[in-house]
């Protein structure tokens, strides 16, 4: 059977990740691992206040994994993040594999090579009406 790719989104204890962000890794390393999957990406997405408490935490530490599994082993995986203490919410999505070498190579910082679907704009018309209001243009 062919394994997929996911995108994971963990939101992490924040206080157990500023404790020892090292054992944070390794469990929600481990969590995929004991189910299977294989890691091809991980890193930290962002610590911010949540918009309401999760498990009475009112800030939380988002964590960013691509991994590849079997789809099968996809209930242990859900079952290995609820038995985990240190993770409090989890949302893992396939990524559709055109865009899988694209998103790890994003993930890890590297440099993304253009392609003909990717096109980026290089020059501004100068002739172009500016966009939004500005103090000038309100009537009075």
């Amino acid at each position: 059977m062919a394994q997929t790719v996911y995108e994971c989104m963990f939101l992490v204890n924040p206080n157990a990740y500023a404790r020892n962000p090292g054992d944070v890794v390794k469990a929600v390393e481990n969590t995929i691992k004991n189910a299977g999957g294989e890691i091809l990406a991980s890193r930290l997405w962002n610590e911010q206040k949540l918009a309401f408490p999760v498990e009475g935490h009112r800030k939380g530490v988002y964590w960013l994994t691509y991994f590849r599994m079997e789809s099968t082993a996809i209930p242990k995986f859900r079952r290995n993040c609820h038995l985990q203490d240190l993770i409090l919410r989890h949302l893992a999505i396939r990524i559709d594999p055109r865009l899988v070498d694209t998103l790890i190579a994003v993930a890890k910082g590297e440099r993304v090579a253009l392609t003909p679907e990717i096109e980026l704009v290089d020059e501004v018309d100068a002739d172009a009406e500016p966009v939004g209001v500005g103090a000038d243009d309100v009537p009075e």
